[in-house]
């Protein structure tokens, strides 16, 4: 039995809380959606549940594919037990199509194919992510240059196997943002790999499935982030 403990931290998406066993935490998917730094707030009901399933599938994914990643397993509905790591600073961002913000940064229309990958670095100050690039994250002290090969090989690796995967389902992994951790002298993946932190679109019909439909107010977002999930688990939406 899990015991839960004190609040660790809580982001917009999350709470992590701490466990009996201090190597290990829960992690707790909220409903609440947040978009434009804050400025637009709302809640898809269910989101929790569903990032929890397509978190795990995703992390249980990478796992068999020989990626590391701070899952262990699901506790409930809203919660799944991680390996309690020491987060770096530095995210990194995939883009396999030009869409959200690389669109101005770029001058180029949404869609665009990003042929390589895109690959960005995200610094996460407190309540602002702000683009950095090696000399930053080096000069900052962020992280290696050894942790920065290593983060962006197995970005890359994963935007393989995630978009390899998200294809025999009829859905697009346009771009996706991802987190590591540090973990007894390892990086792991860590934090979430969900619709709220990657965007999805249809294959056909190129309608997003990710929290961009509640950004800008595209459809119903609680519908899109059902049909992602169901999609993954077999079934038809």
């Amino acid at each position: 039995m899990i015991q839960t403990g004190a609040l660790i931290r809580e982001g917009k998406t999350k709470r992590i809380y701490a466990t009996d066993d201090p190597r290990k935490a829960v992690c707790y998917f909220k409903d609440e959606a947040i978009a434009y730094r804050g400025l637009k707030r709302g809640r898809i009901l269910g989101k929790g549940e569903v990032n929890n399933v397509i978190s795990r599938t995703f992390f249980q994914l990478l796992r068999d594919n020989g990626i590391e990643n701070h899952y262990i397993e699901q506790v409930d509905s809203r919660q799944s037990l991680i390996w309690r790591c020491d987060m770096l600073a530095v995210a990194v961002k995939v883009r396999n199509r030009a869409a959200g913000s690389v669109i101005e940064r770029l001058g180029v229309p949404e869609g665009t194919p990003l042929t390589p990958p895109v690959v960005e670095f995200i610094y996460r100050d407190g309540a602002y992510d702000r683009l950095v690039n090696l000399s930053h994250i080096l000069a900052l002290k962020l992280a290696t240059r050894e942790e920065v090969r290593q983060v962006t090989e197995t970005a890359l690796r994963v935007n393989e196997i995630i978009g390899d995967y998200m294809r025999t389902i009829g859905i697009e992994l346009i771009d996706f943002q991802l987190e590591f951790g540090r973990f007894e002298g390892r990086i792991l993946v860590a934090d979430e790999i969900s619709p709220d932190v990657a965007r999805f679109w249809d294959a056909r019909t190129h309608e997003p499935m990710d929290i961009d439909c509640f950004r800008h107010d595209i459809g119903d977002a609680e519908e899109a982030y059902h049909e992602l999930l169901h999609r993954m688990m077999g079934m038809e939406g």
